[in-house]
């Protein structure tokens, strides 16, 4: 861990003793940076060190491995997997199309089962996705909460026919999820995933492997560097 630091920021927040980082986003998609309005360029990030705020963010630990964004159960495993596959040298835009239609070949919906802070929900779904932001993928809207209170939203599609989750992402672009009854979203702390047959799991875009899962945000909170005014 870094040395700690003493903040004093200009817009008006008291002295906050942290390890904060601040971020220069350069990944494809940049979700992070749309939900908290993260500059792009270097003369930004400066001045976010000059004057930023902290603000806390919530992680969760997916099978040892750190999630800030969305771990997601189905078909976005099953992209992730076949960009993993497929990936030579960064990412880009087109890759992750290539990837989606990859991942279309041999598709059959899955049967999930889901527990959230131990409660067995009744049914199966096609589709999990467990969040702590609103953009996802860099075109879809999340309903979302704040990215502080302890919780992630969980996202629970029932039909994730291809049908159904094309519905379900035009939805998510012209307005926000959920919506309808074909998904529907709860708040957790802990999230289990499990099926009969393994089905692909990505955490922050990342393939890491198969059902069973479990997800459960961490007690302790990570710090960012933020703009003073936030979108």
């Amino acid at each position: 861990m870094g040395p700690e630091l003493t903040i004093t920021p200009s817009c008006g927040q008291a002295s906050l003793r942290s390890s904060p980082v601040a971020v220069l986003p350069g990944g494809t998609a940049n979700v992070l940076a749309l939900d908290l309005g993260l500059p792009r360029r270097v003369e930004g990030l400066l001045e976010l060190v000059e004057s930023g705020r902290v603000q806390p963010i919530d992680v969760a630990d997916v099978d040892g491995h750190l999630s800030f964004l969305v771990t997601g159960v189905g078909f976005d495993g099953r992209v992730a997997r076949a960009l993993e596959a497929r990936r030579r040298g960064p990412i880009g835009k087109l890759a992750w199309a290539r990837a989606a239609l990859d991942a279309l070949r041999g598709y059959r919906p899955p049967a999930l089962e889901v527990e959230l802070d131990g409660e067995r929900l009744e049914g199966a779904f096609g589709l999990v996705l467990a969040s702590n932001i609103e953009h996802y993928g860099g075109f879809l809207k999340l309903a979302g909460g704040r990215i502080d209170d302890g919780f992630w939203q969980v996202y629970l599609f029932r039909d994730g026919s291809l049908a159904g989750l094309a519905r379900a992402g035009l939805r998510g672009m012209l307005a926000s999820l959920p919506g309808g009854p074909s998904c529907t979203m709860r708040a957790a702390r802990s999230v289990r995933v499990h099926s009969r047959e393994p089905v692909p799991v990505q955490v922050d875009g990342d393939a890491r492997g198969t059902t069973p899962i479990e997800l459960a945000v961490r007690d302790r909170r990570h710090h960012l560097l933020v703009p003073c005014a936030t979108p």
